[in-house]
C-alpha cells in the first residue's frame, strides 16, 4: 500500500479495530468513540500526568541539570578525572536501553543494591516507587547527551566575554548565570527539546522493568498505548492513544520552536 503510515493511523485511531477477536478482520469507523472513550478513561488522564512527570522530571529538568554540571566539570576538572568521569556517563548512553532497564531492576528489587542502601534489605523499591526508580534510571542513561551538546555549547562561549566580566569583579557563579547561560540559551533549547523528543516516546526501560505497573504507576502513554492494543487486543483505541501522544509532543515541540524564535533572529 502507498498509504501515508501517518494517515493509516489516523484511520486506526477513528475505528473500532482490534488485534483478536469479531472486529479484527471487519472493523468500521467509530466517530469520535475513541475520543470519548478517552475522555472519560481516568487510567489515560493518569498516564498523561506519568508522561509529563517522566518527561520533565527525568528528563528535561534531571538530564539538563546534570548534563551541564558534568560539562562544566569537564571544562574545569583536571584530565584525568574529567576522562574518568566522562567515560562512565558515555558508557551509560552507550548501552543498549534493555540492558540499562536490567541493571535498574536489578538494583531496585527486594535484595537490590539500592534497597541494601538507601532501604531497608527486603525492600522491593520497584513496588514502593516504581516512578522514581524509572526516573533514575532514564536520567543515568540519558545524561551523557546533554553532557556533550553543552559541552560543545560552552567552547562556543568567547572567552574575552568571560575574561571582561571577571575584570569587572564578577564572581565565578555571576557569570556563570548572567554571562554563560544567556549566551548559551539557544543550545540549551536545543537541547531541552532534543530531551522532550526522546524520552516522550521512550517505551523500552519502563516496560522492561515494570511493564507499567505495580498497577498502572507507571504506565506512561506509549506503555498504555502498548497495554490496549497488544494485551486487550483493542488496536483502535490504542492507535487513538497514539494520536493524543503525538499531539503532546508537537505541542511541546510548538513551545520550544516559539522560544528559539527570538535566538534565531538574533543570529541571522
Amino acid at each position: 500500500s502507498t498509504e501515508s503510515p501517518l494517515l493509516e493511523l489516523v484511520h486506526i485511531g477513528f475505528t473500532n479495530m482490534q488485534l483478536l477477536g469479531p472486529h479484527a478482520q471487519h472493523s468500521w469507523f467509530t466517530g469520535l468513540a475513541n475520543l470519548r472513550q478517552m475522555i472519560h478513561d481516568p487510567v489515560f488522564w493518569s498516564s498523561v500526568k506519568l508522561t509529563l512527570i517522566f518527561v520533565i522530571g527525568s528528563g528535561i529538568i534531571a538530564q539538563t541539570v546534570l548534563g551541564f554540571a558534568l560539562a562544566l566539570l569537564g571544562q574545569r576538572a583536571h584530565f584525568t578525572l574529567r576522562a574518568t568521569v566522562g567515560s562512565i556517563v558515555i558508557l551509560a548512553w552507550v548501552l543498549p536501553e534493555i540492558a540499562v532497564a536490567f541493571i535498574w531492576y536489578a538494583f531496585g528489587q527486594a535484595g537490590g543494591t539500592l534497597s541494601q542502601l538507601i532501604a531497608r534489605p527486603g525492600d522491593d523499591l520497584l513496588a514502593t516507587v516504581p516512578l522514581l526508580i524509572v526516573c533514575v534510571a532514564n536520567a543515568w542513561r540519558g545524561t551523557a547527551f546533554s553532557m556533550l551538546i553543552l559541552s560543545a555549547g560552552l567552547r562556543n562561549v568567547p572567552a574575552e566575554v568571560d575574561e571582561a566580566a571577571q575584570l569587572e569583579g564578577a564572581s565565578y557563579w555571576q557569570r556563570l548565570f548572567r554571562v554563560t547561560i544567556p549566551i548559551m540559551r539557544s543550545t540549551i533549547m536545543v537541547n531541552m527539546l532534543l530531551i522532550t523528543i526522546g524520552t516522550i516516546s521512550d517505551f523500552t526501560l519502563i516496560f522492561a522493568m515494570t511493564q507499567g505497573g505495580p498497577g498502572n504507576e507507571t504506565a506512561i502513554l506509549p506503555v498504555y498505548m502498548y497495554i490496549q492494543a497488544f494485551q486487550f487486543n483493542d488496536l483502535g483505541y490504542g492507535t487513538a492513544i497514539a494520536l493524543a501522544l503525538i499531539v503532546i509532543g508537537a505541542l511541546l515541540s510548538i513551545i520550544y520552536v516559539r522560544q528559539l524564535r527570538p535566538e534565531l533572529r538574533k543570529a541571522q
